[in-house]
């Protein structure tokens, strides 16, 4: 879920009849069955990585997550992995068959997600995505061999960021660079801040003007949170996206300086009050900053008609700290009749249910 397709970048083939065999992480992949991957190492021993249902409710969360990797749609398929990715060792064996998806979508967010997890046992396959025919696919393999720490020439991120004729993918190049904490990049970046998009819409521009300020604003250059913060206020409907983005990335850097205008925009008596996609980001980002009152804008949203709306309704309890959140959660998971309703609600569960297990002093 790239980060547009599916809030910031978004089928996984297991097998049960035809045998797949990837090679790579230094080891040779296989699935055996739905829920069991075995891992070949170079000296020939074995290492069996097996998913087991239980029934309690986090669990139960898991495991749908697990099966929805199997799903027919990418976009289900994508937000599961990322929804598993808290949880290291479930989500190893199913990114290292999702590399080989033949959804870009989904590739790329294997990719992302191994390097945000440290995946290095992938290193191997990953750096064959670096041959890919998609520039996303290509810029998650260059962001996730980087965080490994191993050789890769990043330059091509360079080329597409100052080059491509597809402005998100302009944008992709931004996101990475800024998450791979490349100093260097700034005067790259203020470069392509000025360059012309003469075949982009009006809001492609401002997507690629919010995300080089993200990136450059992760870089150190903080003058440029300004830039993300005059988002915030649109002039036109058709700016409204761009404000969605502007409230998520303010919680992604933790921008404190933004908590009163980020409230002002969830406020629904407000002068100009925001729809629900910007009321539900706010009490994300808010969440994100560890103010986590914000279960009551779900509340308003968890019955919605849009399917979009109710799964993001859904995240936001599981980032939000609230007696009947889990509840709530566990019965949209089993009731809601959208994929993507579930996914994000069965995702929200493990979200929910990792915050308590850190407070606790357990890892399970």
């Amino acid at each position: 879920m790239m980060r547009y397709a599916t809030n910031r970048f978004q089928r996984l083939i297991l097998g049960s009849v035809t045998l797949l065999v990837l090679t790579g992480c230094g080891a040779e992949i296989r699935p055996d069955g739905p829920k069991r991957v075995v891992f070949t190492e170079p000296d020939g021993t074995q290492r069996v990585v097996e998913i087991t249902p239980s029934s309690e409710v986090r669990q139960a969360a898991i495991d749908q997550l697990i099966e929805m990797t199997t799903d027919p749609s990418p976009q289900i398929r994508a937000n599961a992995i990322e929804a598993l990715s808290p949880i290291t060792e479930r989500v190893e064996p199913i990114v290292a068959l999702a590399i080989n998806d033949p959804n870009e979508g989904v590739r790329s967010v294997a990719a992302m997600v191994a390097g945000k997890r440290n995946l290095a046992t992938l290193a191997p396959s990953l750096r064959g995505l670096l041959q890919d025919e998609s520039p996303f696919v290509r810029c998650a393999a260059m962001f996730a061999l980087a965080r490994f720490g191993e050789p890769v020439d990043i330059t091509e991120l360079s080329s597409l960021l100052l080059d491509h004729p597809n402005p998100r993918i302009r944008s992709q190049a931004a996101f990475v660079l800024g998450e791979l904490k490349e100093k260097s990049a700034i005067p790259l970046l203020q470069q392509a801040a000025m360059t012309r998009l003469p075949s982009a819409s009006t809001i492609e521009r401002k997507i690629f003007r919010l995300q080089i300020a993200e990136a450059m604003y992760k870089l150190g250059h903080n003058e440029s949170i300004d830039t993300i913060r005059a988002a915030l206020y649109p002039s036109r409907a058709d700016e409204l996206e761009a404000t969605a983005l502007a409230v998520q990335i303010i919680g992604e850097v933790r921008d404190e300086g933004s908590i009163d205008q980020l409230i002002y925009l969830s406020d629904p008596e407000s002068d100009q009050p925001m729809p629900a996609e910007v009321r539900l980001g706010v009490a994300s980002s808010l969440a994100q900053m560890g103010h986590r009152e914000g279960s009551f804008v779900a509340l308003d949203y968890i019955d919605s008609n849009n399917e979009l709306v109710r799964a993001q309704a859904a995240a936001v309890l599981g980032k939000t700290d609230g007696g009947e959140n889990l509840g709530r959660l566990e019965t949209i998971l089993l009731n809601d009749q959208s994929d993507l309703t579930r996914v994000a609600a069965a995702g929200a569960i493990v979200d929910y249910t990792q915050r308590q297990l850190a407070r606790s002093g357990r890892n399970d």
